[in-house]
């Protein structure tokens, strides 16, 4: 009887071994079917703190969002400062937080939170800068470039931060170290970094390598330089789709132009890159302005556009809610969450859409992208994507004009719609009222 004893007790305790930690995030969706949301903790509450912040996760979670951005969380440098509160982008320790925020316990409880509801937590890098006071400036000044001995930033007017040089491998070390620290620390489960292509594609090559032997990460450049993007990274920005969007929405550009972007991305990109497709973020509503003043009322046409062709959707603080303002990015400011609350559904509806239909996956197991071929390609811009038995099909009136068109060729007749628009047997002369989109799927 004694070998069975063991042989049970054995296997209990691997069993419990098998077991998942308590606050382990175990209902994670594939990364490919998620839906990206950047929180910009300073100006989400008035409170401006991650406990603040962790009281709108379940508010998040019936957004459907999947994954968690969140802006640097660490000290801001006080010498040559930006405004009253600084530039998140000045670091002056990484491997502490900004105690205007809280404590690093607040932060771990915010990650273990988020985890038990199912999200991953990205944190933002700064690799390519510090703030002016930050210690590695006196410890290490061979590690920061230099002109005629002195030390300098690495763009001209960027005048609240110090640029590293990455030719330095003990910079490189300490560096990777410190992003395994929150690893290790917090569970984070991955990192939005920032500038990345100031940094060399070397060292992140590096720094994937060493980051996936502590855990399995989720890498976001903001670059979109294809050999960052699906090596490194597993996702970089679409920055060309976003500055065309606004000029298709000003009327300064138009279908035809997505038709040789979407040619060009086919190109550029290997199968598994994965583009991150935005409306809005922080250096666009702060700098640039609102979706509103960037778009107007083509905004749903557009925000449809980046669920539903390839690539990972973002939505930034306040986008939910039609935030109708720039926040100030050097000192404190508030999302006002009462703007336009029912268009919460509306995005509601695109992240289900996102998660419901294989079609829509992003990297190396999306669908298939078609360009529908009609009569009217500069004024309506039409496609399908497709995945085994699941088939979407997405049309998007592109001006303030009502439009007609006629679709040459199509292998289906009968659809079902998505918002409201009702199963239909597919009409090949269709009229679409101004910024009009439809979307319709087997």
């Amino acid at each position: 009887m004694k070998p069975l004893i063991t042989l049970i007790f054995m296997s209990l305790l691997m069993s419990a071994c098998n077991q998942p930690k308590s606050g382990e995030n175990t209902d994670l969706r594939p990364v490919e079917s998620s839906v990206l949301y950047e929180v910009n903790v300073r100006q989400y509450t008035p409170e401006g703190t991650f406990n603040a912040f962790a009281e709108h996760l379940p508010r998040l979670k019936s957004l459907g969002v999947d994954i968690l951005w969140i802006m640097p969380i660490h000290p801001i440098s006080k010498e040559n400062r930006k405004g009253t509160l600084g530039s998140y982008y000045a670091i002056q320790d990484y491997r502490a937080v900004n105690p205007e925020f809280g404590t690093i316990e607040d932060f771990k409880n915010l990650v273990k939170k988020a985890h038990t509801l199912g999200f991953r937590v990205l944190i933002d890098w700064v690799a390519n800068h510090t703030g002016w006071d930050n210690p590695l400036l006196t410890q290490h000044p061979d590690w920061f470039l230099q002109k005629d001995g002195k030390i300098i930033s690495p763009v001209e007017d960027w005048s609240d931060v110090a640029g590293l040089d990455y030719k330095n491998k003990d910079l490189r070390r300490y560096m990777i170290e410190s992003m395994e620290f929150w690893l290790k620390e917090a569970d984070i489960d991955g990192f939005r970094c920032d500038v990345a292509a100031m940094v060399p594609t070397d060292f992140w090559n590096e720094a994937r390598k060493s980051l996936d032997k502590v855990k399995p990460v989720f890498m976001l450049a903001e670059a979109w330089e294809p050999e960052l993007v699906g090596h490194a990274f597993d996702a970089g920005y679409a920055w060309d789709l976003h500055h065309l969007m606004n000029d298709i929405a000003q009327g300064k550009k138009n279908g035809n132009d997505l038709c040789e972007y979407f040619a060009k991305t086919d190109t550029f990109y290997n199968s598994k890159s994965i583009l991150m497709n935005f409306l809005d973020n922080h250096d666009e509503n702060s700098h640039n302005g609102t979706i509103e003043k960037r778009m107007g009322e083509a905004f749903k046409s557009f925000a449809l556009l980046i669920y539903t062709v390839p690539g990972m959707p973002l939505i930034y603080t306040g986008q939910e809610v039609g935030m109708d303002k720039s926040l100030l990015f050097f000192d404190k400011d508030c999302v006002d969450w009462s703007t336009h609350p029912e268009l919460s559904e509306f995005y509601a509806q695109l992240d289900k859409l996102k998660h419901d239909n294989p079609a829509l996956k992003a990297g190396k197991t999306k669908g298939s992208f078609n360009i529908i071929k009609h009569d009217n390609l500069a004024n309506v811009f039409a496609f399908t994507r497709e995945s085994g038995k699941n088939k979407v099909m997405v049309i998007i009136n592109l001006t303030d004009k009502q439009q007609t068109f006629n679709i040459q060729e199509t292998s289906e007749s009968q659809f079902s719609g998505y918002f409201g628009n009702g199963d239909k047997e597919f009409a090949y002369n269709i009229i679409l009222k101004p910024y009009e989109y439809n979307c319709y799927f087997l």
